[in-house]
């Protein structure tokens, strides 16, 4: 161990320091999103648990997707939120490999079920004969489990490896814990860590990518010979898929890009906002297309608006 490395008990999040007086109007802004991001994916959850129609497998994904927002949305508002209303950022040892955790196995199981909802796609598109004997109930419980499992093991890893390396500095210049962050205050070598850290990332990352639109180039090849009647059915089905596929890859994008710039150069709320991207915009646009192009989701959500309406006149 070299001169000055320890292993800190504390990190400072040292962006907070930035926001100055923008402070309370950050956490009322951040309060409102956290809330609704709890109640629109709640709705999703909600209506296709109890609709019995839409428990096919593009619903079922659907809810996992919600189910995942909720989860990387609370792995970071809670903490986030805390952070806006005190004057010390700082958080113990543990509880930030932990908040990685969660960011990171968040960001991977996003991936992970559009990469399965792109298979759903592809064989309900190009072959619909065989939809009902591909895709069953056992292969979705199959699908959904490797989904959770294999990102829980494969970034335990990660984390595990950053977790080791002894430090020169407990300052990381985020709103919330970040791997590459920490990595860069080693005071050893990392290329074992970057070296790791590229195949994860290539496994977790880019063959779910690569994946995607390996089908969407199959289904548009299917597309190019078939009628405008057909296309605008293969449309409105894959549109909402393809949206959170984009916005989930410009999002991961520009968080490991922040990751490689000093983020204290830049305006504090600009930094802010580019830092929440991540955890903030795909759980919140998620519920709102699948809710809103979906006509059985939207349908199902006005039959549950105006069941609780009829409710609440019979109670008054």
């Amino acid at each position: 161990m070299e001169n000055g490395s320890f292993y800190p008990p504390y990190f400072n999040l040292t962006m907070f320091v930035n926001i100055g007086h923008y402070g309370y109007p950050v956490f009322l802004l951040s309060l409102l999103l956290f809330a609704f991001i709890i109640s629109a994916n709640l709705v999703i959850i909600v209506v296709i648990s109890r609709e019995k129609a839409l428990h096919e497998p593009m619903y079922i994904f659907i809810l996992c997707l919600s189910v995942n927002s909720l989860y990387g949305s609370s792995g970071f508002f809670f903490r986030f939120l805390r952070d806006l209303l005190f004057d010390t950022h700082l958080i113990s040892r543990p509880a930030c490999f932990v908040q990685i955790y969660v960011i990171y196995t968040y960001g991977s199981y996003e991936l992970s079920l559009l990469a399965i909802m792109a298979y759903d796609r592809y064989v309900a598109i190009c072959k619909p004969l065989h939809y009902y004997k591909q895709i069953t109930s056992k292969l979705i419980s199959q699908l959904v489990t490797f989904a959770v499992v294999f990102p829980v093991l494969i970034l335990g890893i990660l984390v595990y490896l950053a977790s080791t390396l002894p430090l020169c500095g407990n300052a990381i210049p985020r709103v919330f814990c970040a791997n590459w962050s920490i990595v860069k205050l080693s005071c050893i070598s990392t290329f074992i860590n970057n070296l790791i850290g590229l195949l994860l990332c290539t496994i977790t990352v880019f063959m779910p990518l690569v994946y995607v639109l390996y089908t969407y180039v199959q289904i548009f090849l299917i597309c190019r010979k078939s009628s405008s009647e057909f296309k605008g059915k293969v449309i409105q089905s894959c549109l909402p898929h393809i949206i959170t596929f984009v916005v989930c890859c410009i999002t991961g994008f520009l968080d490991v890009a922040l990751s490689r710039i000093d983020l204290e150069q830049l305006n504090p709320i600009l930094s802010i906002i580019f830092s929440l991207e991540f955890v903030v915009i795909p759980p919140i646009l998620n519920p709102l297309v699948y809710g809103l192009k979906l006509p059985d989701i939207r349908k199902a959500i006005l039959r549950l608006l105006s069941c609780s309406k009829r409710e609440d006149e019979r109670m008054k």
